[in-house]
């Protein structure tokens, strides 16, 4: 063959080379002749006629799951030939993962282990600049061949392969490969979670994301098990304690300080805090504060929103709301749109007790939630309209104005009524309010006394309010 001509020529030459060196002469003693290795560069693989007859046997067996039968020309040709076709590898991964199952020998079982890895390596030498699967993909067959061949022995391999793949890869990764990675940092973190917290964040950022961008592509054919695998890992980061406020705190506080200009970084924090709740931490606060001057965004805003009610700057937390609104409209986030919307109401009601205003956000969300075709969310809108008629005083302080003020409550009861008619998970409240108010109805002696406004079967609630209700 042309590489063993080459490496005897180069063996020749060597020999020459030792036979003409002059020793270095040292006082009273002769020193070893100091020869140069020479350097053979590995050459590349010759594909033979052998090899290509070999592929064709060992893929025949393997499709017909013959892998025993497949083994030995599957051998000859990766031992041989390791860059003639990829299938030396896709078929090579079933042949020694059914062996290895098979297998009852530890030191066979270990045997084939071993070779499973270095299968992916020399995939990675001989194919990672395949246009279609290169090697940020094959590092994800490598890291899911750890797990499958060793499991928890080979956890920090297994996740340092599967972060480089899909660091790499994106949203092109597998969809096994994305919950992996979470799955095993999850792992990881449990060993050591002080040491870990922030690196098992970041997997999952990665993960999560990359798996919400092929949930959400319609012509992936995986979108659906995506989205599915997403709500998998979402909930695994929610119940792993790394969502804990304080602790995202410990890790965050000083990478918002020293990325105040970097807005990138500021929005996935600010993104991830919105993500686990965390709305409350003023490190959150801090990364919206400091993006919104940068560059704002819907989550800048509502952070800063979030912020200036905190400090108790209501109209200001309602001006950063109305921005967000607006930008999450154009960006079709409809349901941030009537969570803003819902929050201004509530600012509005409770705590600068401007209840027109209340009632035009809590129905602004309510619109939104019906457009989406969404009930969970409109009963507490209900609520919120209720409560600011029932907190609304529309006549006087005499004697009839006392009896007519008592109608806001009619009109009240139908917004509670309305609110667990359309929202059952509202409904114990709302139960609540009706027999709390409902007590104080204008009486039928109350009535009888104003015959003039209680002719009928139903009343008009003037003023702002502006509704007609049933005389109860």
């Amino acid at each position: 063959m042309r590489f063993k001509s080459l490496l005897v020529l180069v063996l020749a030459a060597a020999v020459s080379v030792m036979a003409c060196a002059k020793p270095k002469q040292k006082k009273g003693a002769e020193e070893a002749p100091v020869v140069e290795e020479a350097v053979v560069e590995e050459a590349e693989p010759v594909i033979t006629e052998e090899c290509i007859m070999n592929i064709s046997l060992f893929h025949e067996a393997v499709k017909n799951k013959m892998y025993a039968d497949a083994y030995g020309p599957w051998w000859e040709v990766y031992s041989t030939c390791p860059n003639a076709n990829k299938s030396i590898y896709t078929d090579g991964t079933k042949i020694v993962e059914a062996l290895w199952q098979a297998a009852s020998d530890p030191a066979e079982k270990e045997r084939l282990a071993k070779l499973a890895i270095e299968m992916q390596d020399k995939r990675i030498r001989f194919f990672g600049n395949d246009p279609k699967y290169p090697k940020d993909y094959i590092l994800g067959e490598k890291g899911l061949a750890y797990l499958d061949f060793y499991g928890e022995a080979k956890l920090p391999e297994a996740c340092d392969c599967l972060r480089k793949s899909v660091v790499g890869f994106g949203s092109k990764s597998k969809v096994m490969v994305l919950v992996k990675l979470v799955d095993v940092s999850y792992a990881l973190y449990k060993q050591d979670p002080n040491g870990r917290a922030e690196q098992f964040i970041a997997d999952y950022e990665l993960a999560s994301n990359a798996l919400g961008e092929q949930a959400a592509d319609a012509g992936n054919k995986n979108a659906e098990i995506a989205g599915k695998q997403k709500d998998y890992v979402d909930n695994i980061f929610a119940i792993s304690g790394a969502a804990d406020c304080s602790k995202l705190d410990e890790i965050y506080g000083a990478a918002v300080q020293a990325n105040l200009t970097n807005l990138d970084m500021l929005q996935k924090i600010a993104k991830l805090y919105k993500r686990v709740r965390c709305t409350e931490s003023d490190v959150y606060f801090a990364a919206c504060e400091a993006a919104h001057k940068l560059q704002p965004t819907q989550e800048s805003a509502a952070g800063c929103a979030s912020m200036a009610a905190k400090k108790g700057d209501y109209e200001q937390a309602i001006e950063y709301y109305n921005q967000a609104i607006t930008m999450a409209m154009k960006e079709d986030e409809l349901e941030d749109v009537a969570d803003y919307q819902y929050n201004v109401a509530f600012y509005y009601f409770n705590n600068l007790k401007k209840y027109a205003e209340a009632r035009k956000y809590a129905l602004g969300s309510i619109a939104t939630l019906q457009g989406m075709n969404m009930n969970k969310g409109q009963g507490r809108c209900y609520i919120i309209i209720g409560m600011c008629y029932a907190a609304t005083r529309l006549y006087g302080n005499d004697a009839k104005g006392q009896i007519l003020n008592k109608t806001v409550y009619w009109a009240a009861v139908d917004k509670f009524i309305k609110a667990k008619q359309v929202d059952p998970s509202v409904e114990a409240q709302a139960s609540e309010f009706i027999s709390t108010y409902s007590r104080y109805f204008p009486t039928k002696e109350e009535r009888f006394d104003l015959p003039g406004e209680f002719s009928g079967s139903t009343y008009y609630v003037g003023g702002w309010i502006g509704e007609t209700t049933n005389i109860r």
